[in-house]
């Protein structure tokens, strides 16, 4: 195998096929790249682990010679990162890989291609998405996944499939995200509710960003991402996560609309005197609201504007990280926050379409 291509080419197709390299594995050779030269000019870059794969096909400057190699990614990708810029030389010599650029070379020894397993298929597509759209919607709902492996349905993102919407949502038992969108399902394309790890989810959506409509494709065990030159597949989570049906329906609530980033400054702002989970107290009277936090001689305060209606007063109080996390993933100038009262759930929605909604529990309010 001979090929030449452009280094921040090769670079941007070998840091993104290595993301699902796993960190440590009983087959060594599950941590490589397997880089392929076609005769039409092309390089495809792929690594896969047990849980995901990845594959991206990029433009050469020219195939000199045909042929697979592979080699230890991580290695690779550290190479890469300090080649200088322009024309790479790829080429298998002997059982090492040699990759120039300039007066700069290295040596990769290859690894067994016949240990390397087969790259799983991409599942039956059942659609459509915007890739932009998809990237924002799995960033706001990704922020509320738990972290706790113990609980492993909880780090996952459920993403749920009816009809012409697509349904992603995250808990981890305090919080519960969830955010609807467009999709277009293929002809005869059948509903789906599935739990998808949320790294691994986060992490597609982000390459899927700007590049126009990505298929989707499923399975009872895995799903897959692809779009023009790349393709990306992870194993789905067992189980299911708790319906938010119920918790979203408050019944009769007051409800408070104030500023999105006036609220993020003001939180940011008082919760510098708030340690631990010292909760940041939200006070609606009237057209204003009261920010407080703090004990004793520590406190902070600000006045911001507000509408409540509903109620005479409210107060409400929060963990300011949590609050935060939601706050700083809505876009709308407004956010319009569904309050039950002290101690009970609170639903905060985009202030545009209520597509976003994000439920917290709030706490004891400050004495």
């Amino acid at each position: 195998m001979e090929i030449h291509i452009d280094s921040a080419v090769l670079t941007e197709a070998v840091a993104w096929a290595a993301r699902v390299l796993p960190a440590r594995s009983p087959m060594p050779v599950l941590g490589g790249l397997l880089l392929e030269a076609g005769e039409e000019g092309a390089l495809s870059v792929s690594g896969l682990d047990h849980e995901a794969s990845a594959r991206v096909e990029v433009e050469t400057a020219g195939t000199v010679t045909p042929g697979r190699a592979l080699v230890l990614g991580r290695r690779l990708l550290d190479i890469c990162k300090v080649l200088p810029p322009g024309r790479t030389v790829l080429a298998v010599e002997d059982a090492r890989l040699s990759v120039t650029s300039g007066d700069v070379r290295f040596g990769l020894s290859l690894l067994p291609l016949d240990s390397y397993p087969a790259a799983p298929a991409l599942p039956p597509v059942l659609g459509e998405v915007d890739g932009g759209a998809f990237a924002e919607a799995v960033g706001q709902v990704a922020a509320a996944a738990g972290r706790d492996d113990s609980l492993p349905v909880l780090t996952g993102i459920r993403l749920a499939l009816d009809g012409a919407v697509m349904t992603l949502a995250a808990t981890d038992r305090y919080r519960y995200a969830v955010r609807t969108l467009e999709w277009h399902p293929a002809a005869g394309g059948a509903p789906a509710d599935v739990v998808v790890p949320a790294r691994r989810l986060t992490e597609t959506a982000r390459s899927l960003a700007g590049a126009g409509r990505a298929r989707v494709g499923l399975d009872a065990h895995s799903i897959g991402f692809e779009r023009a030159g790349l393709r990306t597949t992870a194993r789905l989570l067992d189980g299911r996560l708790p319906r938010h049906d119920k918790l979203f329906a408050l019944g009769e609530h007051a409800v408070a609309v104030t500023g999105r980033a006036a609220l993020v400054e003001a939180v940011r702002r008082v919760a510098v005197v708030a340690e631990g989970d010292s909760p940041v107290q939200l006070a609606f009277e009237g057209t204003s609201l009261r920010l407080r936090a703090g004990y004793e001689d520590d406190v902070a305060s600000q006045m911001l504007p507000a509408a409540l209606d509903g109620a005479g007063a409210m107060t409400v109080a929060f963990n300011p990280n949590y609050l935060l996390d939601a706050l700083t993933r809505f876009t709308a100038e407004d956010v319009r926050l569904h309050l039950l009262g002290p101690g009970q759930r609170a639903l905060l929605a985009d202030g545009a379409d209520g597509r976003h909604r994000h439920l917290l529990m709030s706490v004891k309010p400050l004495v």
